[in-house]
């Protein structure tokens, strides 16, 4: 395991490089660049940054009207405004027309903590992945993220990237075979027993459940699915065959997210038994991003239960 540091710091830091090298980029954000990170690209680029203020939807209109015109927009603010409060215009002026727009949700899941339930934004990425046109993204660490931002970058279209608060473990620039490319799965460790496909600060939890089932004799696959849509069906079918079950964890809703994008999948295909973990058709709660993380079993313990679950029903 790596340093510890959230994925929005990584988002900042290569949006700066990015500047450099891609001059239509533009960033906008509503009044909360400081949290963001967008604020180092204000401070380097000052005529390409726009502060729309505390209106997500006009922000969401306005980096369409850039698109349009041939910008390159990466718009910023917490998860529930950028994508809950925007989501007409996003769906409409952005995704309808497909234009080259990066919608960007930073403070996603529980882990935003003490803020509570009104701001721990856990539908985002079932409200994105409905959306059609939409791409959606969500990084596990800073190395995937630089990465991510850099191949979202190249890509052409809508997409949705989502980014926590809380600072998570580096790990895939760790693994041997890693590689990322958006909408391919990864798998960071192989088993035979069960698959564990994770997406975002879930999946170093993932490695550290594997260590954990292994001292029980459990094989444990464990895949990166960074690309929650489009999925990568042929991956995720490929497990299902070969390990019989499988368990979908994200810090996220499980109506609607990962876990469902799964199920889909593989109900058609191969079924096989899917536990889907992550937050349940609840709102959030107060406390430390531990405490809630604790409080939703997102934690190798909790994953490695899940992973016993899914073994039963085999």
């Amino acid at each position: 395991m790596g340093e510890r540091k959230a994925t929005r710091a990584a988002y900042g830091e290569t949006l700066v490089e990015l500047g450099a090298k891609y001059p239509k980029l533009v960033v906008l954000d509503a009044d909360l660049s400081g949290a963001t990170y967008s604020n180092k690209f204000a401070a380097k680029y000052p005529d390409r940054f726009f502060n729309c203020g505390i209106a997500e939807q006009n922000m969401a209109g306005i980096a369409a009207g850039m698109a349009a015109a041939g910008l390159m927009p990466f718009t910023n603010s917490f998860a529930m405004f950028a994508t809950g409060r925007a989501f007409e215009q996003i769906r409409n002026s952005i995704a309808y027309p497909k234009l080259n727009v990066k919608v960007v949700g930073s403070h996603g899941g529980p882990s935003v903590g003490e803020d509570g339930a009104t701001h721990q934004m856990n539908e985002d990425i079932a409200i994105m992945r409905a959306i059609p046109n939409m791409m959606v993204v969500v990084p596990c660490d800073t190395y995937e993220m630089d990465l991510a931002v850099r191949a979202l970058a190249e890509y052409e279209g809508p997409a949705y990237l989502r980014m926590c608060r809380y600072a998570t473990e580096r790990v895939t620039d760790a693994i041997e075979g890693y590689s990322f490319e958006l909408g391919k799965g990864c798998t960071l460790r192989d088993g035979s027993d069960v698959t564990v496909i994770a997406t975002g600060i879930t999946v170093p939890m993932a490695l550290e459940a594997a260590e954990l089932m292994a001292s029980e004799g459990v094989s444990v696959r464990v895949i990166d699915m960074h690309t929650v849509k489009p999925l990568d069906t042929e991956l995720t079918i490929k497990a299902a065959k070969e390990t019989g079950c499988i368990v979908t964890v994200e810090e996220a809703s499980i109506i609607g997210g990962l876990g469902s994008a799964v199920c889909e999948a593989v109900s058609g295909a191969c079924p096989v038994p899917v536990v889907r973990h992550g937050v349940p058709d609840v709102f959030g709660r107060s406390g430390s991003a531990a405490q809630l993380l604790e409080f939703f079993g997102l934690t190798p313990e909790g994953i490695a239960a899940k992973v016993k679950e899914a073994l039963k029903l085999k």
